[in-house]
């Protein structure tokens, strides 16, 4: 068995070396498992299989799917607290330790599946805080299957009728859209296929982007459609959606992820805990949904 030392990182390659030993065992408090204790003779310290777990020293970890899963369902950090009778300090911890280690399992989750042939992109737009400090969210969904390949969350300079009352309370707001949409580009170019089919919408600032990261791809744009439903248009009217698997992924978006639906005051504060928020769903989306 190999196994190291968290201290010193001596380690032990087979059962015949002796440097790391069994040191006894003892009962887990928070779930009543056993979990086996080590002995470091090189460094003269002890430490259990459970040293090297993500949730080491968690307290609650019994909590950890139930808040995964209601994250990813449409529930309020409070209502989950609330729900699972615990403080909402410990749902904010769960939330912060899930979303960190999601995007982390969504960049290895990609190597399990070979490199896609079609893929959509576009951009779904939210607020953080306020309308006057708009977000767009960039994501890349694979055409068959609805697999969400990845997204980036960036900030942008409002328009329209708000712009003026922006710049006034915020001043002018830099535009991130372009780069973290080619770095978005980067992280997915080697899990794309060179002479893969991409497809958007007509936004006239993808093209260079994608001509920039993918060459060799075909590129097709459609023209934007009204949606289905008032208020609603990520689903689209009238007949056969080129789009559909990117613009239902939106909509279950906004249905799963409560910061982001439709006339809610559950709004994001921070943009970076909208990405962490998006992370936790991509991944539950990709595991238990499709």
């Amino acid at each position: 068995m190999s196994l190291s030392c968290p201290y010193c990182s001596t380690t032990k390659s087979s059962s015949e070396d002796r440097i790391i030993v069994s040191n006894g065992s003892f009962i887990r408090r928070s779930d009543l498992s056993k979990q086996q204790r080590y002995l470091c003779r090189a460094c003269n310290k002890s430490f259990s299989q459970a040293s090297f777990s993500p949730c080491y020293r968690q307290k609650k970890r019994y909590l950890n799917t139930s808040v995964f899963e209601f994250l990813a369902s449409g529930m309020s950090q409070r209502r989950i607290a609330k729900v699972l009778r615990a403080n909402r300090k410990t749902v904010v911890r769960k939330f912060l330790f899930m979303g960190f280690w999601s995007q982390y399992y969504l960049c290895e989750e990609r190597l399990l599946h070979p490199k896609s042939q079609v893929v959509e992109f576009d951009d779904l737009e939210t607020f953080e805080h306020s309308k006057l400090k708009p977000l767009s969210v960039t994501m890349a969904v694979e055409s068959k299957t609805r697999r969400i390949l990845g997204f980036r969350v960036s900030r942008m300079p409002s328009k329209g009728l708000l712009a003026k009352k922006s710049r006034k309370k915020y001043g002018l707001i830099k535009d991130e859209r372009k780069k973290n949409r080619e770095e978005l580009f980067k992280e997915l170019r080697p899990h794309i296929e060179e002479l893969a089919e991409l497809k958007s919408d007509e936004n006239p600032h993808y093209i260079s982007s994608v001509r920039r990261y993918f060459p060799r791809a075909e590129y097709k744009r459609y023209p934007g459609r009204r949606g289905c439903v008032v208020g609603q248009g990520e689903l689209k009217a009238g007949g056969f959606d080129p789009l559909y698997s990117l613009n239902h992924s939106f909509a279950m978006l906004r249905a799963n992820i409560n910061r982001l639906f439709r006339r809610t005051w559950n709004t994001t504060k921070k943009a970076e805990r909208l990405s962490l928020h998006i992370a936790i769903y991509a991944l539950y989306h990709n595991l238990a949904l499709i």
